[in-house]
């Protein structure tokens, strides 16, 4: 038996050893074979390699692109804005228990310090649901006074008590060339003093996000990226000279996917002059509007559909009492240029209104049958004559607020103690409606709390154009 015991573990332990020799035979030829896979062999060759060699022209400059200079010039002329508002509640429950919960909110933006005396420009959109303003530049903080906006080209103008600040310096947007290289500078998700760059992708794009009775739309648009926080920010070229106002993205999450745009300086400029001078902005209005001079607007209007071109921007809805037809315009002409600037977009038709005054005379050249034609155009205000539109804002004690006329109503601002801080109505609050009565002046609005009783129903925007009801009664 212990014979029998010895042979069969004799025989196991025989088997373990050759499974071990032969593991390890294997593995020593697998390393043998990686070696010689991998091994590194000297080589000559036959004869010396000779690389071809381009001789550098003129045509073909060599540039290395360095942004430091203009962000060194450039971003110390960059601010922190900072919106300070109250979300309140307004719901159904709230108003029948007599509570409205308010919290305070701050969102945050950029601006561009634009004179040494302390005027800076930022985008409308930063901060028109304010009720306080705060600008951070240099470690310091100040209260800034809004000085005016601009909503049909999302900027506004605010001022602080400063001097001696490192005003940006100003380019040029209309010699700005697609493909050439931008920066773009401002506080991205709060991270302060923020430089990305860029390129030039495009311009005059229009892409309908400005809300306005007429609306200016002719966007640098830039791959250079812009976050939330960016808004209001610089843009601007190598030599660190401004040529837009980072003002919006194209995303589906909220964050930059490599579409970018900008308000053109060109037109930032005499917004920024109009909101110091006058307080309100000079549009110059034509008294129609233009669509697309495309295949299917040509066919819309009974044009030349086969037409080997589609250029120019063709008349749509007119005005019948405005400048267009004053000047003996028509629907469906073909407007090609104003004052012999060619005119292919809609973007490059208020661009080229954008610069103007109202009294400017313009002279359109346009088709109509095929057959050429020019009109010199008296351009007017909002109003309907060539005069100054004046900023006209009204205080009334009882109500403890200011109150001025805008396109849609009357805007409540500037709340203080009084009625309105009673009833809860909202900074920058435009009424629309009060007891469905459309509302047209402040003295409608001053009139009717002065001398009210009762329940009141209120219709109108909120400071981001978002509608809102209210409703109270008046003692």
């Amino acid at each position: 038996m212990n014979t029998l015991k010895t042979i069969v573990i004799g025989f196991i332990a025989g088997l373990a050893g050759a499974f071990v020799l032969f593991s390890y035979q294997q593995e020593k030829a697998a390393r043998e074979q990686a070696q010689n896979q991998f091994q590194i062999t000297s080589y000559t060759p036959a004869e010396t390699y000779q690389p071809t060699s381009i001789q550098a022209t003129e045509s073909t400059p060599a540039e290395t692109v360095d942004f430091s200079y203009a962000a060194t010039k450039a971003t110390p002329s960059v601010v922190f804005i900072n919106s300070i508002s109250q979300g309140r509640s307004y719901n159904s429950w709230d108003w029948f228990f007599g509570n409205t919960g308010s919290q305070t909110q701050v969102s945050s933006g950029s601006g561009v310090i634009f004179s040494a005396d302390g005027y800076i420009v930022t985008n409308n959109h930063v901060i028109e649901a304010a009720e306080k303003i705060q600008v951070l530049y240099n470690k310091k903080q100040y209260d800034a006074e809004l000085i005016g906006t601009d909503p049909s080209t999302d900027l506004a103008v605010l001022k602080i008590k400063e001097s001696n600040l490192p005003a940006i310096t100003l380019g040029s947007s209309k010699n700005l060339a697609v493909g050439e290289w931008v920066i773009a500078v401002g506080n991205p998700f709060s991270l302060s003093s923020t430089v990305t760059v860029g390129v030039v992708s495009a311009k005059g794009r229009k892409i309908n996000i400005v809300d306005d009775r007429f609306p200016i739309e002719s966007f640098i648009q830039t791959d250079a990226a812009i976050n939330p926080g960016n808004s209001g920010g610089a843009l601007v070229n190598k030599n660190g000279e401004l040529v837009g106002i980072n003002t919006a993205i194209l995303s589906r999450t909220g964050s930059y996917t490599g579409y970018a745009f900008a308000v053109p300086i060109d037109i930032v400029k005499k917004a920024v002059e109009d909101l110091i001078k006058h307080g309100t902005p000079q549009k110059a209005i034509f008294g129609g509007n233009v669509v697309e001079h495309d295949y299917s607007n040509a066919r819309k209007f009974g044009l030349d559909e086969n037409a080997k071109e589609f250029k120019g921007v063709i008349v749509g809805k007119i005005d019948r009492s405005g400048a267009a037809v004053a000047a003996g315009l028509q629907e469906g002409d073909i407007i090609t240029k104003i004052n012999n600037v060619e005119i292919n977009s809609e973007s490059a038709f208020e661009e080229e209104l954008a610069y103007r005054y109202p009294g400017d005379k313009i002279t359109i050249a346009y088709l109509r049958n095929n057959k050429p034609g020019t009109a010199t155009l008296t351009l007017l205000n909002k109003n309907g004559d060539t005069n100054i539109i004046k900023r006209v804002t009204y205080t009334d004690a009882t109500l403890g607020a200011t109150l001025e006329a805008v396109d849609y109503g009357v805007k409540v601002f500037n709340i203080k103690e009084g009625l309105i801080k009673r009833i809860q109505i909202p900074e920058n609050y435009t009424i629309i409606q009060i007891n469905r009565r459309q509302v047209k002046s402040p003295q409608d609005v001053i009139e009717f709390f002065n001398n009210y009783k009762g329940r009141v129903y209120l219709y109108g925007l909120s400071g981001t154009k978002q509608q809102m009801q209210l409703q109270f009664y008046l003692q």
